[in-house]
């Protein structure tokens, strides 16, 4: 992936090209065919956009990808809007909505990493490679990706399902925290467990992974059996946690978030009879 084209425009030749325009988290979205399609950069000319102001985030059928950053009070291009990259999954084609993820990471990194975590000198985007490099010490910083586990919980047919403090009421959802300097994500996914809920855990077994951009986290599932103990919540991030079937599932999270594809596997496991 390069991170900028100096001083190729993005309009005329290269009008061609698919432009990922965020402001304020949410991302320029072209109305006009219909359903939601993400522009060229032709279509967005009056933003009088400039490849070396972005960065370069790969390909679509052989088409380059620019990812942009515009002021909070930009307007939208008639027959566009600026859309939240959750409103846009499952409206936006997959391969569009997941470099739509990749930009609004990119770009967040871009605007949070302006100073050297060394020396605090200000930093210079570099053209060979996807970094910053410190014009004081010389110090290189590639973006910051936060690694977080998140597990699914059984016991026989039941799951665990917590509801944070910061949740809307009635929402729950499986279990979640980041990993910490010396832990394998395996040590991460029982430290967190028995933090939270109380509970010891076994047979953590890798489920997939997800991209997070809010802002740098990237998800990596797990699940897990109950082993022993009973739930004893912390009662600072977690304010409830039980055991849940099938049939008296509770508000959960929707089809965006890995959260609920952990969900939906479960009741899929439980459906086809081969839960734990």
């Amino acid at each position: 992936m390069l991170p900028t084209d100096q001083g190729t425009q993005i309009t005329g030749h290269a009008g061609n090209n698919y432009v990922y325009i965020v402001r304020d988290q949410k991302v320029l979205v072209d109305l006009k065919g219909g359903g939601p399609v993400v522009p060229r950069a032709d279509e967005v000319a009056p933003l009088g956009l400039d490849a070396s102001d972005g960065y370069r985030i790969g390909t679509r059928d052989g088409t380059a990808c620019y990812a942009f950053s515009v002021p909070a009070g930009t307007e939208a291009p008639e027959g566009m809007s600026f859309t939240g990259l959750r409103r846009s999954f499952g409206v936006l084609k997959p391969d569009d909505y997941a470099m739509a993820v990749r930009a609004v990471g990119t770009l967040n990194w871009d605007r949070t990493c302006r100073f050297c975590s060394a020396c605090g000198a200000k930093l210079t985007r570099l053209a060979d490679i996807f970094a910053k490099q410190c014009d004081g010490c010389g110090f290189t910083m590639f973006p910051k990706i936060s690694p977080a586990v998140i597990v699914a919980v059984e016991r026989g047919s039941t799951l665990l399902l917590a509801r944070a403090s910061r949740f809307a009421e009635n929402l729950y959802s499986v279990l979640a925290g980041f990993a910490e300097p010396g832990e394998s994500l395996e040590d991460t996914v029982r430290r967190e467990i028995g933090e939270e809920v109380g509970i010891e855990v076994k047979n953590i077994r890798y489920f997939g992974s997800q991209p997070w951009p809010y802002p740098d986290s990237l998800m990596i599932g797990f699940t897990a059996e109950w082993a022993s103990g009973e739930i004893a919540i912390d009662g600072d991030e977690i304010s409830d946690a039980r055991w849940f079937t099938v049939e008296d599932m509770p508000l959960i999270p929707d089809k965006v978030s890995i959260a609920r594809a952990l969900i939906d596997e479960f009741i899929r496991k439980q459906a086809m009879g081969d839960g734990l």
